[in-house]
């Protein structure tokens, strides 16, 4: 299905055999809803489970002006307006915990969890550069020119070797990415900076992060849990993607963490 979200045709998938409470899932940067497909048909039968594409990556437009997370995170709640959505539990991954840390602090009552993987509260000034050179590096050469590091960094060797079914298809989305989604991406990644402000939420937070993760590491995701009054971390064996890696443990911590009463 889609739908004009903000000005932008937006690609979104929507599961609601269960009828039950909200559960929003948002994709990692070089990614698309596909990568929670998995995860989507564990919680389908006890939740109204939605999964989108954000601007500029798998079937959502990519957006003519620059924008940053805050304009990510206003595309979310168009989109739950849209379907008439008054509130949601919330799961993120990596620039998807960027949105999901973005849209708690701008819509705390719309949020009835926050559920945040493999992510950071913003972008120290060293590593901005990175960002940047990301950017120009997809605008010169393609999205080819990133993909076997990338992969590198989101799955370990031993899953890459195990479950080449699961790993062609995340190859499959990088790549097909379009250039300028990824690199409008980076830039509003490289401008990301909520840590002083991460206090400020309330509602009950599950944070997670890969052992093996090499780009976004453990601390910075548990750095997210400790900032967050009552937050829980807890700690994966793979790399970036750890809900995708450790699928079945992932959901089981996210199907205990969604039943707790509030």
């Amino acid at each position: 299905m889609k739908v004009n979200i903000n000005g932008i045709e937006t690609r979104y998938v929507l599961s609601n055999e269960g009828g039950g409470p909200w559960l929003t899932f948002i994709h990692q940067l070089g990614g698309d809803l596909s990568v929670w497909d998995q995860l989507a048909g564990y919680f389908r039968d006890d939740y109204t489970v939605l999964r989108y594409d954000v601007r500029g990556h798998g079937k959502t437009a990519v957006s003519a002006q620059p924008f940053g997370v805050i304009d990510l995170s206003r595309d979310l709640a168009a989109l739950l307006d849209a379907l008439d959505a008054p509130t949601t539990h919330l799961v993120g991954m990596s620039m998807g915990g960027m949105i999901a840390q973005q849209f708690a602090l701008e819509h705390p009552a719309r949020l009835d969890s926050l559920t945040i993987a493999d992510s950071s509260a913003g972008t120290p000034p060293e590593a901005r550069s990175m960002w940047d050179q990301r950017a120009r590096a997809v605008r010169t050469d393609g999205m080819a020119t990133l993909v076997s590091a990338t992969l590198s960094r989101w799955l370990t060797p031993d899953f890459q070797a195990a479950h080449p079914e699961a790993v062609e298809p995340i190859r499959e989305v990088l790549t097909q990415t379009l250039p300028e989604g990824y690199a409008m991406a980076c830039e509003a990644l490289r401008d990301f900076d909520v840590r002083g402000k991460l206090a400020n939420i309330r509602c009950p937070t599950l944070t997670v992060a890969g052992r093996h993760d090499v780009g976004t590491p453990p601390a910075t995701t548990q750095a997210i849990a400790d900032a967050i009054e009552g937050a829980q971390f807890e700690l994966l064996d793979a790399a970036h993607l750890a809900p995708i890696e450790q699928s079945h443990r992932f959901a089981a911590l996210l199907e205990t963490f969604l039943e707790k009463p509030v």
